[in-house]
This record gives structure tokens, sequence and C-alpha cells, in this order.
């Protein structure tokens, strides 16, 4: 090989290498919207849990907030408030288990007998879900959901007809299941408003 082609070869490889780096960075998620005022993002991964996520560090003053890794979880902790409080649990899909399946086996696990019975898993469809995530709830099967329309009090919130780890009448929470994972599940509290993590970008890692 003359010294021109080894320089066209080193070009053309240089060049690769380069796209692939480029590939790389791009396919590590940024926040998904502006951080809001007092606050700004950090990223923060652990290992041992198996996540990665955005998160809002925020300093108001007579409050600080910020995020942090607890047990099977990311927590949120407030300057004057108590313990972290879990926001977006890991857990583990067992060998030979679906996603589907997993879910149902924690939801019966954490759920009262009483309604656990009378719920079903059914896709969690609001607001943007992103590429290659699933997202799901449990609610109230046909006969059930009639049952509690029947009963509802219009100037009451009612109570989760599925127990803590289902549908909420007033605020957001749902299983995930990330794109490409199969192994790992979430469950992720989103809360009443837009939350200071960023639920568009969590990230299981290898």
């Amino acid at each position: 090989m003359n010294s021109t082609m080894r320089s066209i070869v080193w070009t053309y490889a240089l060049f690769a290498s380069v796209t692939i780096s480029a590939g790389a960075r791009a396919e590590e998620p940024v926040p998904s919207r502006p951080p809001i005022d007092k606050c700004v993002w950090e990223k923060l991964a652990d290992k041992a849990i198996g996540l990665a996520a955005w998160a809002q560090r925020c300093d108001f003053g007579f409050r600080q907030i910020h995020f942090e890794f607890v047990g099977n979880a990311l927590a949120i902790k407030y300057s004057d408030g108590g313990a972290p409080d879990p926001l977006v649990e890991m857990f583990d899909i067992q060998p030979g288990e679906t996603a589907e399946a997993a879910m149902r086996r924690l939801f019966l696990e954490k759920t009262d007998k009483a309604v656990n019975a009378r719920c079903v898993l059914a896709p969690y469809t609001e607001g943007t879900v992103p590429a290659g995530v699933k997202r799901y709830t449990f609610s109230p099967d046909a006969a059930y959901a009639k049952e509690l329309k029947a009963q509802a009090d219009p100037d009451e919130v009612p109570e989760p007809p599925c127990g803590d780890w289902g549908e909420m009448p007033d605020s957001i929470q749902y299983f995930e299941v990330p794109a490409g994972e199969g192994h790992k599940l979430l469950f992720v509290r989103v809360g009443q408003d837009e939350p200071l993590f960023d639920e568009q970008t969590l990230r299981v890692l290898p």
C-alpha cells in the first residue's frame, strides 16, 4: 500500500471514529424541558440500583430540594422535611417472567386482596410516551368501575380504586417498561404537577 492510499484509509478510519463517537454521545438523553426557576438539572446515576436520571437541584432560600438514590429508588429530599420520598422505584423481572407478569406479581403483593382481584392491567397512554417505552396502570374492571360510578360523590375526590399501586384519581403514576430492556421495570410517581425529575428520560443501566 503506497503512502497516498494509506493516507486515504487513515482519513476514512478517523472519520468513522468521529462519527461513531458523535453517535454514542447523541444517544445520551438530555433533559426534555428547561428547569424551573431557582433550579438546575443534574444527571444522577447509580450502578447498584441500575438507574440513570435527570433531576433538578433547587434552592428557594427557605427550602432546598435535591434527589438521591435510596434503596431501590430515586427519591426527593426536602431540606425542611423528613426522610427522602421515593418517586421512581426499580424492580427486577424474574427469569422466565414477562414484564406484564412481573407487574401483576408486584401489584398482587402490594395491594389488598379485596380490590386486587377487581383490577386489571391496562396501557397508560396519557401524555407523551417516549419511543420504545411502555407504560401501564391497574384500573377497575368493568363491573367494579360501574359500581364505583354509582357510588361516586361529585363533590369529593375518591379513594384510589385499586390501591396505592394502581391508577390515582388526582395524580399521575404508572409502571414503566424501559425501551430495549428485558430485566427491569419501574414504578413512577409523577404526582399532580410537572415533576422535578425528568420522567421522559429515565434510563436503565446495562
